[in-house]
């Protein structure tokens, strides 16, 4: 590993700037894993934001909370904590299931906008070690998967967590755009408690929040030595001098532990100088020259748990994950457990089935780059919920995506689908000597993950490929181009 020394960067762009955003390890990666996890998992209702829209008086989150767990005034978000026992949590058995999946890094959710700590925390009350499960999540998890030399990202989303509306009486008993929990003064969410206060980012002055944000931040830096840290949206709520502090300490810890670490964020709250940006639920309409990351669930819309959700067949994540992949992406996929701790025979039905066609088909993705276009076809992209285009694309044989391996020797043709056997494909994209053909001469092509040889035709006007009878998949089907 080269990692370029760096005696100590200081909180400022031009010290930051010095940073390599994506190293070639990440680039490499292609897959990361995660999971929305916490108090919120305990009621399996709505979304992870039961937290917020529990204390909205008459919608369809506080009438379910009140029939089943009565008024929010008696059972408020702190009495789901001891709910959250996670008695089945293993750490060894989700560190093999993420990387049976295919997961080259993988971690919590370390806290999202609930205020509640998803490490042992000593900045944070209100943490899984102390309260709920009484284990360090956090801990527990990266030992076991730094056994299995998987790197590690913790994701933060707390920025939001802070109370920004207590001056705003526009905002009050709503859902205030800048904070989790509404504020109004005859909500719980208002206490004066000192030690709840924390728990709904309730503090007397919003400066004396923005120090408990970063003080948790660097707590998991030093203590669990993260390789990526990721942030949701709002982080351009905090201020930038205390971003500056943040990246900084990120860094030097860095260093100092000999890490090539990484910053994800989604707004444009963090120079991608020295951070990725990530694109939720969506993707890239094309190859950028940056790498980048999508998040995206297994669920067809949630995040948490949820009682009844139906989740992404693997098909369909699979050949999306494709798509980023072409285009200098990177995927971090999250996973729904539940409030016990368990990871469901649904989920982990698709995520084999995710893992069994990257162990037939790696090659084509791991450590590969993209080619000088993404690809063609017929699909059609959609629009995704945060920008770029959607992350549940339904693509076909008709749709073809092309990667190339980081020493140019093989290049990688997936149809995103099952092509039909027997046909003669034209492929004019890469074909014709001067359009977008293979870095170099092509000595064979063959069905990747088998010896089926495949008959092809380069001219001076087209590429045609004729598809073999045997070693088609269902999923997606690879052709590699052994190059000269």
């Amino acid at each position: 590993m080269n990692i370029v020394k760096q005696e100590q960067y200081e909180p400022n762009f031009e010290s930051l700037a010095k940073h390599n955003a994506a190293p070639e390890w990440f680039q490499d990666a292609k897959l990361g894993m995660y999971f929305h996890w916490g108090p919120y998992s305990v009621p399996a209702f709505g979304s992870a934001w039961y937290p917020n829209f529990m204390y909205i008086k008459g919608n369809r989150f506080n009438k379910f909370h009140e029939a089943n767990f009565g008024p929010i005034e008696e059972f408020g978000y702190e009495d789901f904590i001891p709910m959250f026992t996670a008695q089945y949590f293993d750490a060894e058995d989700w560190a093999d299931l993420f990387q049976q999946t295919g997961a080259k890094f993988a971690g919590p959710v370390a806290q999202h906008h609930d205020g509640f700590a998803m490490w042992d925390s000593d900045v944070n009350p209100w943490n899984v070690a102390d309260m709920g499960p009484k284990r360090d999540i956090t801990g527990e998890l990266f030992k076991s998967l730094k056994k299995r030399n998987i790197k590690t990202i913790a994701t933060f989303h707390h920025a939001r967590n802070g109370q920004r509306n207590a001056n705003n009486p526009e905002h009050w008993g709503k859902n205030g755009y800048n904070s989790h929990y509404p504020y109004h003064p005859d909500l719980p969410t208002s206490t004066t408690d000192q030690k709840l206060r924390k728990l709904f980012g309730n503090w007397e002055t919003i400066d004396a929040f923005n120090q408990y944000w970063l003080d948790q931040v660097n707590e998991v830096v030093d203590k669990y030595n993260p390789d990526i840290i990721w942030y949701d949206s709002w982080l351009n709520m905090i201020p930038e001098d205390i971003r500056n502090q943040m990246s900084a300490h990120y860094f030097n810890n860095g260093v100092k532990n000999n890490q090539e670490v990484v910053i994800c964020r989604k707004q444009d709250d963090l120079p991608l100088d020295y951070s990725i940006v990530d694109i939720e639920q969506g993707g890239r309409r094309d190859i950028h020259p940056q790498p980048w990351m999508t998040d995206i669930t297994l669920g067809e819309s949630r995040w948490m748990y949820v009682e009844g959700h139906k989740y992404k067949d693997a098909a369909l994540v699979v050949r999306n994950m494709i798509d980023v992949w072409s285009k200098n992406g990177i995927v971090l996929l999250n996973v729904s457990p539940r409030a016990d701790g368990v990871i469901n025979e649904e989920q982990r039905a698709i995520l084999k089935d995710i893992g069994a066609w990257l162990n037939s088909h790696g090659e084509a993705v791991y450590g590969t780059r993209p080619h000088t276009i993404f690809g063609y076809g017929t699909a059609s992209a959609g629009d995704g919920s945060h920008g770029g285009q959607s992350s549940k694309v339904e693509y076909s044989a008709d749709d073809i995506r092309f990667t190339v391996a980081k020493d140019k020797k093989s290049m990688y043709v997936f149809f995103l689908g099952k092509p039909e056997a027997g046909k003669k494909v034209e492929m004019r994209t890469i074909g014709g000597y001067h359009r977008n053909i293979p870095p170099s001469p092509i000595k064979r092509v063959s069905v990747l993950g088998t010896n089926v040889e495949v008959e092809w035709q380069l001219t001076t006007e087209s590429f045609y490929l004729t598809i073999p009878e045997k070693g088609l998949n269902n999923i997606a089907t690879v052709f590699k181009f052994e190059l000269e």
